[in-house]
């Protein structure tokens, strides 16, 4: 019955797997119909040499915040990863994630395996530090999304007109976030609870030949995982806040970076205009789309029209962002190959305490 639902479930998510290319690639296909064509072009060829370099420095301080970020969670529970090991991991995670259905997830699964096989992190350890991240990552975006979003609402109440209705996502921020908090205070509270789920989900599997091993270890690996995040939290209250507050400086560098876009892009706007623009494009990045392809596109193309603001700034403004998004793949496509690669010296290995 179990293997039957499994069997069932994988083919669903193959499907909706397959038909998400399409449907990106269709949508993205009727917003640049809509929009003047000679503007995509012109807006990449158009940066003079101090705007590259601007741009440039400002995406790689953005990446050097959210890496740091996890160096800071990784070293809290022991772990003495260094900051260019994790930025291999999690730029080649990156593109896996781009790549499939949801650009918010995918290749944490691969970022685990990475800091286990090659870096030498023991199981429970490498997961604890990607969903570390993963969690501060998912919990200040949705965060700072909802609080735009009331202030967006607060805004068009005062002033007696609104271009979207915000409730329905303010609703499903609100669930989400709300879904991840409870999530943590229940592997914090419940331990025996999920270890006496992790035994029952393992059981089956632990005469498989190869998986047999790994599965019978299910219920140790999440002791281990437990006490050192309860170690993190007893001892390493700094270290948590600092996360946080590079997080936080993360967010003010994506920013800082959209403002430049607009700028690049020829378009100036007032701060509601900017704060409803940078919202309606992270909402739209968390559409279940790969890459948010056709998903970015639309939104900005219908927040652009809702403001009367010329098609041509959001055609510069798209060709930007996707030619920053290919560079970043660019970057996670040259460091995924050194990842299946075994290791070799004892420096590419770093200690560990977890």
């Amino acid at each position: 019955m179990v293997a039957s639902v499994r069997r069932r479930v994988n083919s669903l998510s193959n499907r909706l797997h397959y038909l998400s290319w399409p449907l990106a690639l269709g949508l993205l296909w009727w917003v640049l119909s809509l929009l003047p064509g000679e503007q995509l072009l012109q807006a990449i060829t158009g940066l003079s040499l101090a705007n590259w370099l601007l741009w440039i420095a400002l995406n790689g301080l953005i990446i050097l915040l959210l890496v740091s970020r996890w160096q800071v969670l990784s070293r809290a529970m022991g772990a003495a990863t260094t900051l260019a090991a994790l930025l291999r991991v999690r730029q080649a995670g990156q593109l896996i994630s781009f790549v499939t259905p949801g650009p918010q997830f995918g290749g944490e699964p691969l970022q685990v395996y990475w800091l286990w096989k090659r870096y030498g992190l023991p199981g429970h350890g490498a997961f604890l530090a990607v969903g570390l991240d993963r969690f501060y990552e998912l919990w200040v975006n949705f965060t700072i999304l909802l609080l735009a979003i009331v202030a967006l609402a607060a805004t068009a109440s005062s002033a007696g007109s609104s271009l979207f209705d915000w409730r329905l996502p303010a609703f499903v921020l609100l669930l989400l976030i709300g879904m991840l908090v409870a999530a943590a205070w229940f592997l914090i509270k419940h331990p025996a609870r999920i270890e006496a789920w992790i035994e029952r989900l393992s059981r089956p599997w632990q005469n498989h030949p190869r998986l047999g091993s790994l599965a019978a270890q299910g219920p140790e690996q999440w002791t281990k995982l437990h006490n050192a995040l309860q170690a993190m939290i007893e001892r390493q209250r700094p270290a948590l806040g600092l996360a946080l507050l590079l997080s936080l400086l993360g967010w003010v560098g994506m920013i800082a970076e959209f403002w430049i876009l607009l700028r690049f892009a020829g378009l100036e706007v007032d701060t509601a205009e900017f704060v409803l623009l940078f919202t309606v494009l992270r909402l739209a990045f968390l559409l279940p789309l790969p890459g948010g392809i056709g998903s970015v596109e639309a939104g900005l193309l219908l927040a652009f029209q809702a403001l009367a603001l010329p098609l041509s700034a959001a055609a510069a403004l798209i060709a930007l962002m996707r030619l920053r998004d290919v560079l970043v793949l660019v970057l996670g496509a040259l460091l995924l190959p050194g990842l299946s690669r075994p290791r070799s010296t004892a420096s590419d290995s770093p200690a560990t305490n977890a």
